[in-house]
């Protein structure tokens, strides 16, 4: 699996968005109604998403997107904040990035669409103690703030 370089950045969080793509099959019956089943279990989620770069951050990913993606064909393994947290994710662009597009003078502005290979989604077994993951930005301030390191 290829690797989303570690001296690239990854995307910026503030504004990308996540579309699961729908797992149902929806047949509309003569009487007005209509039957839905879930066609699949293993649900790919696309992503628009921005990346801002410096100029040698910028020319090293287009390098990367051409030769390592085979121009964005190639799945990867990149790094993402989803609402389970942040962790590394199966992608690959659907398309050729849009810019890059100069900000505020120093800055290089790419969108792209993405899929993720499946669907971010918590374990199963947290399900069963939804007291955890409701309260675990608490938790984890907890963790990090008040308690000393050992």
């Amino acid at each position: 699996m290829i690797s989303y370089p570690d001296y690239l950045p990854v995307p910026i969080q503030d504004g990308y968005d996540l579309n699961p793509v729908s797992p149902l099959l929806r047949t509309n019956l003569a009487n007005g109604r209509a039957r839905q089943r879930r066609r699949f279990t293993s649900v790919p989620t696309m992503a628009n998403v921005r990346f801002r770069m410096r100029s040698g951050e910028a020319q090293l990913f287009e390098r990367f997107f051409q030769d390592n993606l085979s121009d964005g064909a190639a799945w990867f393994d990149m790094p993402l904040k989803t609402p389970v947290g942040i962790k590394r994710y199966k992608a690959r662009f659907t398309d050729i990035y849009s810019g890059p597009t100069l900000e505020e003078g120093i800055y290089w502005l790419f969108t792209a669409p993405m899929e993720l290979f499946e669907r971010p989604l918590i374990d199963s077994e947290w399900a069963e103690f939804p007291e955890f993951v409701l309260y675990s930005d608490i938790i984890d301030m907890a963790a990090n703030r008040e308690w000393p390191i050992a």
